[in-house]
């Protein structure tokens, strides 16, 4: 507990503002599927525990696998006798939500992707053969939606399902991936889809249109995408100095305004990424500047809050340094710091930053090659923590009260105990603000080792009860780092059991110690952080 006096801070009485977990309000999975594993759900149920995860999307709870819309009986080994009309069942997706309510999470629903026997394409992305078109009819895409969101309300209750966020698809601007209709195709079926979904409850929250990252250019204006418009992207000497967009989110907010339609929250990918066409037919890989996202979402929060749904919700619901399963950046200890500083900028811009995912369980290429294979997780297959998790764990114990910002991170207040918690970093100055760029091996990573300098973290802290005692967890290159204990094993493919207890303990042995508020009250910190090095420092009860 601090004493009742104000705290300052290195000579200065503190702020205290709103200090939202915009990381924790959701995180991301890959499909509907794989949430009925036994090693999902344990994992999923510790990310919740330890980092407050709030709520879960993932796609393809309407997919085959999930055995929701069913035109024929299905036959085995005999014929497939078709039925007369559509049955609906449910024992599939009620395990998964099930499970996450029981967990003190709550589902984020894509409404996604469509059924085959719906589908006017199959099997359009991924290995698991998703189905990303329009529907054949659109009355049974209106019915399907009505008897699922009808069926949640009956099984969880209405007040329950208020809570709930439905968004239309996923990323319908990739055609022909995840969608392989037209920009006005996407419009009518988030017409269709809200419009349904407001006749059940007008309280339910709908939104979209889940389109992926921003681009600097013109390639999207159309109703499918122009790739001949991303030339001179791929071309430009200096890809940070050009003027980044979201993607159809003006057009999909005029085009609703027009009609009445509602929108209670806007989502949008924010990769800080992108990849262009060279004139040539090259694809040219882009990676944006180290504040990419921030910048993102300041405009992003402009437009909405310009346009006619100023009070609409801001949710990113996929998030990461990179759009790829197989880059092995998101395995190390500086992907952690990168997230770490972005979460920490952008806490106010947005109201959720759902990261992409939690778990390497996570199958849209197949499974992945090895225990470290460059998969979005924070865990990977094993449940073994990457440095992204220990990032979370750190950023979780934060307060929900801001004292004081700072460009090596923040110090907080819990409104509800007092205690003051803080978390620091150092994105190594030397990286001049460019950000990860993403890499095929882990070996390649490594070279972002060399770069430096060590950054001193020296704050005071006056008005705290003399005798408290602060927790110091540090997070480098030689505590946490379990991806480069892997790589000094020689990378084994299938680790044996031994070798997997002891990543295990690598994973989890942060550098530890406690600090003592002496009689005067005043903490003074003074701590040399590594590059790389991600820090928390929170009062013990």
């Amino acid at each position: 507990m601090t004493s009742e006096s104000r705290l300052v801070i290195d000579g200065t009485p503190c702020d205290d503002g709103a200090f939202p977990h915009v990381w924790s309000r959701c995180i991301g999975a890959g499909r509907a599927n794989e949430a009925l594993r036994a090693d999902w759900q344990r994992q999923f149920a510790e990310v919740v525990d330890a980092c407050g995860v709030r709520y879960v999307r993932f796609h393809g709870v309407f997919h085959d696998d999930m055995f929701v819309y069913r035109e024929s009986y299905g036959g085995g080994f005999g014929p497939d006798s078709p039925l007369d009309s559509p049955v609906y069942t449910f024992s599939y997706v009620d395990k998964v939500f099930d499970f996450i309510l029981e967990c003190g999470a709550r589902p984020f629903v894509e409404l996604g992707f469509m059924p085959r026997e719906l589908a006017t394409e199959t099997e359009t992305v991924f290995w698991w053969g998703a189905h990303c078109s329009p529907p054949k009819d659109m009355t049974r895409w209106v019915e399907l939606v009505t008897r699922t969101v009808e069926h949640w309300i009956d099984r969880y209750g209405l007040d329950e399902v208020r809570e709930w966020r439905f968004e239309v698809w996923n990323e319908p601007n990739l055609v022909p991936h995840f969608w392989t209709g037209t920009k006005t195709e996407y419009f009518e079926l988030y017409e269709q889809t809200a419009t349904a979904i407001k006749r059940i409850d007008p309280l339910l929250k709908v939104g979209g249109p889940a389109t992926s990252v921003f681009v600097p250019d013109d390639r999207y204006r159309g109703e499918v995408e122009n790739r001949a418009a991303t030339h001179e992207t791929a071309a430009a000497a200096d890809v940070d100095a050009l003027d980044w967009r979201p993607v159809w989110i003006e057009d999909f907010i005029a085009w609703c305004a027009e009609r009445g339609l509602p929108i209670d929250f806007i989502s949008t990918h924010t990769y800080p990424t992108d990849f262009a066409f060279a004139s040539d037919g090259e694809a040219v890989h882009i990676t944006r500047y180290a504040d990419a996202t921030f910048d993102d979402l300041t405009l992003l929060r402009k437009l909405v809050s310009e346009s006619a749904y100023p009070d609409a919700e801001i949710h990113v619901t996929e998030w990461s340094t990179s759009p790829s399963s197989r880059d092995f950046i998101h395995d190390t200890l500086f992907a952690a710091t990168y997230i770490t500083r972005a979460y920490l900028r952008c806490a106010t811009l947005a109201d959720s930053i759902s990261y992409w995912t939690f778990t390497d369980v996570f199958e849209e290429g197949g499974a992945g090659i090895g225990p470290f294979h460059g998969g979005f997780g924070l865990v990977n297959e094993a449940g073994i923590h990457k440095p992204t998790f220990h990032a979370f764990v750190m950023l979780g114990r934060l307060g929900d009260r801001l004292l004081r910002a700072t460009s090596e991170g923040v110090v907080t207040r819990d409104s509800r105990t007092s205690a003051v918690s803080a978390v620091f970093f150092n994105y190594p100055e030397d990286m001049a603000m460019s950000g990860l760029r993403a890499q095929n091996t882990y070996a390649a990573t490594r070279a972002l080792a060399e770069i430096g300098p060590s950054r001193r973290i020296r704050h005071s802290i006056e008005g705290l009860e003399p005798g408290a005692t602060f927790l110091v967890e540090i997070l480098d290159w030689e505590h946490g780092n379990v991806a480069e204990a892997w790589y000094r094993l020689g990378s084994p493919l299938n680790p044996s059991r031994a070798e997997s207890e002891h990543l295990s303990r690598v994973a989890d042995a942060l550098r530890r110690f406690t600090l003592t508020v002496p009689e005067t009250g005043v903490l003074d910190l003074d701590v040399e952080l590594a590059p790389w090095a991600v820090m928390s420092l929170r009062q013990s009860a």
